[in-house]
């Protein structure tokens, strides 16, 4: 009969032990309906969070496709939310508490107010007491068993004084330690707002890249793998103009300001639109353009890319310049997902009337080189101050 209810016993845990971990679990359709409705709480915040990184992470190794890359941001933009579901219930949690400890503090400051106004009368008389002589104790007393009464008394009294003080002492200590806790926890704080808000601006430019792509794309896959293709051949062209690949011809030397060439119109070999791509190479090194270029107005039509000029460089083109795409990694053509290459060796410009400037004196290269079935057109300037030389694509001279 025991040997029943050990099996029975044992039976019994499991299948709760079963149970609980199925009612723990959560899948990812789970994930995304109950991050629409925002009915998740923090345990099943922070398993949707592994659950669609998971899934990111998945997407991201697939070929590239526009489905594939709308998945994509449909995977990063639900993580993003599920994160700031998790941080926004923190925040709850942490104003809770800050609210707590302030009901503790504030009822821990009236309370030692209080007993220390009371210990200091206290020690006070008794102090005059113990000052009193034992003989004054004793002709004041009907006899000697009054006499051992009293200083007894006063004894005790100074004992559970002393005791008190200890008391109020280890009360002002917590008091101390609550203080110390709120300040961590509103560090805490701080620094989880911080977090959502830096959380909720990467929503916002995630869903933004995601209609870009649709926008861009005009969500057709053909489009999409034209624009790819045509991206990725413009970045392999000019990486062999880089590397001495592309044909050139000495035309002579040039000064700062002297028209070079011309912007083409329309659509070009490796170009889905009108736009200069203006390079520049130190040592055969890209560098930021905008390190070298002066501070001007630019009609922003990047979709945020930044364009902090901070050179002395006059520009390539005549003002107004619309700005096209910057330099980098982080430029919302790469973000959206809507070119071929993960860094951006120059920016795109362009302007009403085309024409192309030398931005510094030097020696004038014409060149071309195939690109995407046809022929890319570029002029470079080999400036005569440092090892920098100047590219101009996507040109006619």
């Amino acid at each position: 009969m025991r040997d029943f209810f050990k099996k029975l016993l044992f039976c019994l845990i499991a299948f709760l032990f079963i149970f609980s971990v199925n009612s723990l679990a959560i899948t990812q359709e789970e994930c995304e309906r109950k991050i629409g409705k925002k009915e998740l709480n923090l345990d099943e915040a922070k398993e949707c969070e592994k659950i669609l990184n998971e899934l990111y992470l998945k997407t991201g190794e697939q070929r590239r496709t526009l489905q594939g890359e709308i998945a994509k941001f449909n995977a990063a933009i639900n993580l993003t939310t599920t994160r700031i579901y998790t941080t926004s219930k923190q925040i709850e949690e942490l104003e809770k508490e800050i609210a707590d400890l302030n009901g503790k503090i504030s009822r821990l400051d009236v309370s030692l107010d209080q007993v220390s106004q009371i210990l200091i009368k206290r020690v006070a008389e008794t102090y005059k007491k113990g000052k009193i002589e034992p003989l004054t104790f004793l002709f004041s007393s009907k006899d000697f068993s009054e006499f051992v009464a009293r200083w007894k008394y006063l004894r005790v009294m100074q004992a559970h004084d002393r005791k008190l003080m200890l008391q109020l002492e280890s009360v002002r200590t917590n008091y101390e330690e609550q203080k110390n806790l709120k300040e961590e926890k509103q560090t805490e704080l701080e620094t989880a707002k911080k977090k959502l808000e830096s959380q909720k601006a990467l929503l916002s430019q995630q869903k933004a890249d995601k209609e870009n792509l649709l926008k861009i794309t005009q969500n057709n896959e053909v489009r999409y793998q034209q624009l790819l293709a045509a991206t990725r051949a413009e970045i392999e062209a000019i990486q062999g103009i880089i590397a001495g690949k592309g044909t050139e011809v000495e035309v002579g030397k040039v000064n700062q300001g002297a028209i070079i060439a011309s912007i083409i119109t329309g659509v070009s070999a490796c170009s889905t639109g009108t736009h200069l791509h203006f390079e520049i190479r130190e040592g055969g090194e890209a560098r930021n353009p905008f390190n070298y270029l002066k501070n001007i107005n630019l009609i922003d039509d990047s979709g945020g890319d930044s364009y902090n000029a901070a050179g002395s460089w006059e520009w390539p083109l005549n003002e107004p310049i619309k700005f096209n795409q910057g330099y980098g990694s982080g430029t919302a053509a790469i973000r959206s997902r809507t070119v071929w290459y993960n860094f951006h060796t120059g920016i795109d410009i362009s302007s009403e009337d085309r024409v192309v400037k030398a931005v510094k004196p030097g020696t004038l290269y014409r060149g071309s080189i195939s690109c995407g079935g046809g022929i890319l057109r570029y002029v470079r300037v080999k400036h005569d101050e440092g090892n920098i030389d100047t590219y101009y694509l996507h040109v006619n001279y």
